[in-house]
Order: C-alpha cells, then structure tokens, then sequence
C-alpha cells in the first residue's frame, strides 16, 4: 500500500509558517523585558527558539513546495494546530512560574487560550478578576495571536479554499463576480499582498479611531495599548480584549466605534478590494452583502425591542439600543466581545442571540460561522424547491446576482450544514455528560451555548460560559475537547475530517 500524499511537502510548509511565528512573538517578548517581566520574558524566548527549531527542521523534510489538493488539506490542519501549540508556550511558562493560583497553571488552559486565540474564537479560561494580574506581555500576545489568525484565515481563504472547502469559496467566487478568487491579481502572491495591505490598513484605521476617541477625551481609558488590543481583535471578528469588562469597559461612543470594524471585519475582502478601487458596483451588487447587513439589522432591532420591552436592562433609548445592535453585531460577526453582561437578560433576548451564533459574516471575511452565503443558498433552495413541488415542470435555478448556482454546490452546503449541526448536538452531549460526571453543574441551555459558541467559534456564551465569566469552570476533559472543537470548525471541519478517510492517504 502506497501513501499517496506527499506528508513532506505539508509538513515543510508548516514548517516554514512556524519559523516566521517568531517575529510576532519577539514584540511581547521586548515588552516583557522592559517591564522587567523574567517569566514572561522566559517564556517567550522558550517559544520563539521552539518555532525557529522546530520550523527549521520541518522545513527540511522537502524541498519540493507545490502543494495539491491533497497535501493542502494536510497543510491547513497541521499549520492551525501547531501554530496554536507553540503560541502556548508563554502562557504556560507564566503559569508554571506562578504556581497553581494562576488558571494557565493547568496544562490543558495555555493551549486552550492559545488555540481560542488563533481560530479568533475569543473564549477564555480568564476570569474577569484575572486581567489585573496579568503581564502587558501576555495580555498583547492574546490580542496579537487573534489578529495573526484572522489574517491566517483570510490568506486561507483567498488563496486555498477554492479547493479546500464546502460551497463557502465557491460562492465567494460568483458573489464578488471575480469567477477565481485566486485571479484576483494574476500570482497567489500578489493576491494574498493586497489582502495582508487590507488587512493592516483597516487595523491601523482602528488604531486612529479608537485613539482619537481617548485624545479627545471621548474614550478616557482606551489609551494607546488599548486600542492597538482592540483594533487587533475587532478587525480580526477575535474577542479578546485586555479588560475584564471586555468593551463594557469603555464609554457608549467607544462601542459605537467599535461597531463598523467588526463589521468590516466580517465583510468579504473581496468586495473590501473592490471598494478601495473605486469600484462601489459590485458592493453594491452583492446579495450576500445585502443578506448580511439586513440580518443585522432584524436581529439587531429585535433584541434592542426585547430590552425595551423589559425595562430592566436599559435606562434609556440609546442605552438599549446600544447594547442590543453591539451585541448582535458581535455575534454574528462572530467577534465575541460583549458590552455589557448579556448573560443577565432575560431569556428571550439570550435566545435570540443563540440563533445569532449559527449565522456568521460573509465568506471571504475573518468570521467564523455556517456564514450568511451558506444560509442565503439555502433559502434560496428552499424557496426554489416549495416552487417545484407546486409546479413540477418548472426550471427554476438558483441564483446569486446573475450567476446560476449549480447543484452540487447546493448539496455541498446542504450537507455542510447537516454536518455543522451534528457535531454541534454531539459535542452538547459530551458537554452535558462529562459535567455530569464531574458534578459540575452545567445546565442544559449553559450547553448548548458553551458548544454552540466552541464549535462556531463565538467566544462567550452563558451560564459559566458568560462574557464576565470564563471557560475555567468545565471538566479538563471537556476543555481538551473544546480545544479540538475550535480548531475543527475554524478550518471548516473539511480539512480535518478529510484526514480520517483511508482513501485521502491511499487512493
């Protein structure tokens, strides 16, 4: 029996990618040593000599550096993982040196934290009361892992998924009516240039705004640190913030400009591209965009009704409103950010907001999520098919803008989905029962949100998953498992699963 995939290639590829990883690392490493931090300092120095290492010896597995579709999927799945495994390192190192007061004491937490942070999760074993002990290093290292994920995933997306994944790539290619993703410029590496220049540009117009808002003493404690964190994690739809409090933290018009990036951040950067052109048509042309934005807007104001109608939330119009679109917009977006602690509503507003968790920004964005092109397909289909039944004769395709959908990409999302929920319903499970076991106490709906929230990468949840909570009160064994989970549905399941069937290593 012949191994028909070239493991080597994927393998130096990984390789290649975790020995840059140490430039990021040296930046929280200067700042450790300035701040006199030696844990954290040792810490990262441990991670930056494991990435340079360990990247140079894979790298040595093969010269050869053209990938097929097979050895991409490979690629894909070993690059999330061990990048998440060395990004790690400092947080373990910190929890080590402070014994087991600290939550990364545990060696289960720093790779949860870490790969929470690489697949712009946001989930956290920190508690609210833990930010304060925490290093300026470490607090950067959470918020800049988020930010390299987000960009990780775009590079993925534009240049790989066309091949890789279920529907989402293909549907990118006719909603931003560029045919190929990857002929966006003529060379991969020319596209994934102009993405990486989108990218940092809406980061460093974060940055301005944010700061702008603390100089003119609009946003008193959003000081520069603070908004390098999270201009990093809201163009990254990650989560993590350095505040306990997340964007609760700071004042009404800082989480009104927080707003738009998250969105942004969740928009595909195609049509991002196409924008800093000049060319607003094919925006303005996308149904998906329009789909997206207007599930915002329905959610958006029926939560800020529920609030209304509550009276207990909010003490004004603003205020409800406020809190209502913010954290709709961070969930949907996936971002993960609260601005204020929604695990207090009532239950009405929290439903709707687990609704929000399964819908997800535009392909081709940072988001995570089923995606809101997967969903508009399957409206459409459903539509198209209770139009069939009534006239059995009709042709009737399904469309996007102009461009007919074909069948089996309909299939593909259809069973994308089936999928999604399935491991959605068993990981609940094993939620449920491992806290069973542990005598944890995790109610049903604590659940269902916690692996809703895991799996589609959202961040917080409710219950003991909450946004003023933390992941650190579940089972060791559910946490390992989470981290797994996070790292599934980051690269859309596909690229893992793939690797169990026998017929990928040998047919």
């Amino acid at each position: 029996m012949r191994i028909r995939v070239d493991w080597r290639s994927s393998c130096s590829l990984s390789g290649t990618v975790l020995k840059w990883l140490a430039v990021p690392l040296l930046l929280p490493f200067g700042i450790a040593v300035l701040d006199g931090d030696d844990a954290a300092a040792g810490g990262f120095a441990a991670a930056i000599v494991l990435a340079v290492l360990l990247g140079l010896a894979l790298e040595r597995l093969s010269d050869h550096r053209e990938l097929g579709q097979r050895e991409a999927f490979l690629m894909v799945a070993l690059t999330w993982f061990g990048v998440a495994a060395v990004g790690a390192v400092p947080f373990y190192v910190v929890g080590y040196a402070a014994g087991p007061v600290s939550e990364f004491y545990d060696p289960v937490n720093p790779l949860f934290e870490s790969t929470s942070g690489l697949t712009t999760t946001g989930a956290t074993i920190m508690n609210a009361w833990d930010f304060s002990n925490q290093s300026r290093a470490i607090l950067l290292w959470r918020q800049l892992v988020q930010w390299l994920g987000g960009l990780g995933i775009l590079i993925v997306a534009i240049g790989l998924l066309s091949n890789l994944m279920v529907g989402g790539a293909q549907l990118m290619e006719t909603e931003s009516q560029s045919r190929n993703v990857t002929k966006l410029t003529p060379e991969i590496e020319r596209t994934a240039r102009i993405i990486w220049g989108l990218y940092v540009g809406l980061t460093l117009l974060a940055i301005a705004t944010f700061y702008g808002l603390h100089l003119l003493g609009l946003a008193p404690n959003m000081d520069l640190f603070n908004a390098v964190s999270h201009a990093f994690t809201s163009v990254a739809t990650a989560g993590f913030s350095p505040e306990g409090g997340s964007a609760g933290a700071f004042s009404p018009i800082a989480q009104w400009a927080i707003m738009p990036f998250m969105i942004l951040g969740a928009t595909n950067f195609i049509l991002l591209w196409y924008l800093v052109q000049g060319d607003f048509r094919r925006p303005y042309e996308s149904e998906e965009l329009r789909f997206y934005l207007g599930i915002i807007v329905a959610f958006g104001a029926i939560v800020s009704t529920i609030l209304w109608l509550d009276g207990e939330v909010a003490t004004s119009a603003e205020e409800t409103l406020r809190h209502g679109l913010f954290n709709v917009v961070s969930v949907v977006t996936t971002t993960g950010y609260a601005s204020t602690d929604f695990d207090l509503w009532g239950a009405g507003a929290k439903h709707v907001l687990f609704i929000c968790m399964f819908v997800g920004g535009m392909a081709g964005s940072t988001t995570c999520s089923i995606k809101t092109v997967r969903w508009l397909v399957i409206c459409k289909g459903l539509y198209r098919n209770l139009f069939t039944s009534i006239h059995p004769r009709a042709v009737r395709p399904v469309r996007l803008g102009d461009d007919v959908v074909d069948e089996e990409t309909i299939n593909d999302i259809f069973a994308y989905v089936m999928l999604a929920l399935v491991i959605f319903f068993l990981l609940t499970v094993l939620v449920v029962v491992d806290s069973a076991r542990t005598a944890t106490g995790v109610t049903e709906f604590e659940a269902l949100g916690a692996s809703a929230s895991i799996f589609l990468n959202i961040g917080p949840a409710f219950g003991m998953a909450g946004p003023m909570d933390s992941y650190a009160g579940f089972p060791t064994t559910t946490r390992f498992v989470m981290v797994l989970m996070m790292w599934i549905g980051r690269i859309e399941i596909i690229p893992v699963l793939v690797l169990l069937v026998p017929a990928y290593w040998t047919d």
